[in-house]
């Protein structure tokens, strides 16, 4: 009986900790870190408090024991009283330009979803590649990379995934290669579907790497890019060195995008496909799926042609996305004179341009046959037509939480820095003054893809940018070339599905074991490394030559 009594009380304490332990963590963190807080008001120094503030955001955002929204809006309560920034002032950040070009950005990404002209881009692109499994492989992933450079990742891995497997169920339903492991190979709870075999892998690890990749080649490819211009912005108004639109791209797509995610695709191609091992038993089912591309094709061409031929709304989605794209690169790129140029009379930011092309999809129809009845008689429509945007739609899926994120992280950057709390920090890394810069830079990016792959990438960025940009400026380097190739890292997991939203979609799309994605990942992430410090210690310099120095606006 006692003995039974011991084990009832075992699983009641496990199912408390199991269920509750979110409650338990959001009273104990706070008393953890409380030392922080009392040496701050003994000292009457503002740096510890913020540091309690950041110590606890740290800490929730990590664990996830509330929300990470809810976790975000921290700032708005507690830097004021603390004293170190105003109501007006926090809650300015939390609707800033940057925070209003992301949302900008998420609306146009639905307006694509909404029309339905991604699926059409992807399949058109899959066509002209061609469909053996190699090239169909390349297609899917050079597709996704592309499509997640103009909207949000989780939309571009959702998208692909439905594709993919159509693809390998027709592969699989004409004998063509197997897509799911057996019980033996891999054993599955009852009830539970069969594992993805080895290729059925390579392509879904494919689609959600190549949609972090792609995230980092634009502004608005990830909420991170944005996070790290407005902290950029923030800390240094007066850098002469800008994060534009144009300059981003020139300065992320040649390494990170283009040459990681070919060594990454070349990387699942070896570990998943047997490339270079045309003996092995993978290698020989990937060569007998060459022979039955046909049946691919012809499946593909099949979801196309369900598609019907390009409507008026397509048309006028990708017209207004093109525009969006062209006011932004032409806003002021720098090399020439750009249209804010012109109008100067106030600083025109990168929200004007975004949410223009925004405006005009809620006011534009989807098609223009009222005009026949302009001039026309009776009996006339008894409804209106749709716009090419619908707010309710906006409603249901934008992720509005993210603002809040964004201009959590940029009201506790400028808390970080107002109290001293950052330059406390950027003081305390300065032994890395008498390291070679591009280890400090390979320690950054390090210390960015360790951290991201624990936690959400926005947060991230947000807790680690302040401090590298206080260790720049303690060790006399210029912020960008600690801080841009950092940034970037945060985007870039590949281990776990909690690292990033790609990840857990495949994961739970094709109920993948968390051993086989650490695994794939550990060649994703030396790429990575590579690249990032490639673009960091050299890339850099080419695109900010001013970066060769310690710029005088930063003493």
């Amino acid at each position: 009986m006692a003995d039974d009594d011991k084990i009832s009380g075992g699983r009641a304490i496990k199912s408390c900790c199991g269920f509750h332990w979110r409650g338990k963590a959001t009273i104990i963190i706070p008393i953890i870190t409380l030392p922080l807080m009392v040496y701050g008001y003994m000292e009457n120094d503002l740096a510890w408090l913020c540091m309690y503030l950041v110590a606890n955001m740290a800490l929730f955002w990590i664990t996830e024991a509330i929300p990470l929204y809810l976790t975000a809006l921290f700032p708005v309560v507690f830097l004021p009283i603390f004293g170190i920034l105003s109501s007006e002032k926090v809650c300015s950040f939390y609707f800033s330009d940057t925070v209003v070009m992301f949302l900008g950005g998420l609306l146009i990404a639905l307006a694509i979803e909404y029309s339905n002209l991604h699926q059409r881009i992807a399949l058109t692109t899959i066509l002209i590649v061609g469909c053996s499994p190699r090239r169909l492989h390349f297609g899917l992933v050079m597709v996704t990379c592309f499509i997640s450079l103009w909207i949000s990742n989780s939309a571009a891995t959702a998208m692909m995934c439905p594709i993919v497997k159509a693809v390998l169920n027709e592969m699989e339903a004409q004998n063509i290669f197997v897509i799911y492991k057996t019980q033996e190979e891999e054993p599955v709870e009852p009830g539970d579907p069969p594992h993805p075999s080895s290729i059925s892998m390579a392509f879904y690890f494919g689609i959600a790497y190549a949609s972090s990749i792609g995230g980092c080649g634009t502004l608005i490819g990830t909420g991170t890019n944005l996070t790290y211009k407005g902290l950029y912005d923030t800390r240094f108004p007066d850098s002469e060195e800008k994060i534009d639109f144009p300059i981003f791209m020139a300065y992320a797509i040649p390494f990170v995008v283009v040459l990681l995610i070919i060594l990454t695709y070349l990387s699942l191609q070896i570990t998943h496909m047997g490339l270079f091992r045309p003996n092995s038993k993978v290698g020989q089912e990937v060569k007998k799926g060459s022979e039955g591309k046909d049946v691919v094709t012809t499946v593909i061409k099949e979801r196309k042609k369900a598609l019907g031929p390009m409507s008026c709304h397509e048309i006028q989605v990708g017209l207004l996305f093109i525009l969006m794209i062209f006011l932004l690169f032409t806003r002021r790129p720098g090399f020439f004179t750009g249209w804010a140029d012109f109008l100067n009379a106030q600083k025109i930011g990168s929200g004007p341009p975004v949410f223009f092309s925004t405006m005009l999809l809620f006011a534009l129809p989807t098609q223009y046959t009222f005009f026949k009845y302009c001039c026309g008689k009776a009996p006339f429509p008894g409804q209106t037509l749709d716009a090419c945007l619908s707010w309710v739609y906006c409603h249901k899926y934008t992720p509005f939480g993210l603002c809040f994120l964004l201009g959590g992280g940029f009201a506790l950057a400028e808390g970080s820095r107002v109290s001293g709390m950052a330059k406390m920090l950027g003081e305390s890394l300065s032994f890395a003054e008498e390291l070679n810069v591009v280890l400090v830079v390979a320690m950054c990016i390090a210390i960015s893809l360790f951290c991201t792959a624990f936690a959400s990438n926005v947060a991230i960025c947000n807790i680690l940018i302040p401090i590298f940009s206080e260790m720049a400026l303690a060790i006399k380097v210029h912020p960008i070339t600690l801080t841009f190739p950092s940034a970037l890292a945060c985007s870039l997991a590949f281990h776990l599905p909690v690292s990033t939203p790609p990840n857990a979609i495949i994961s739970g799309y094709t109920g993948l074991k968390t051993k086989y994605m650490a695994v794939a990942g550990i060649l994703p992430t030396f790429w990575a490394f590579f690249c990032l410090l490639l673009t960091g210690a050299v890339w850099t310099m080419v695109i900010y030559p001013g970066t060769k120095e310690f710029p005088e606006w930063a003493t």
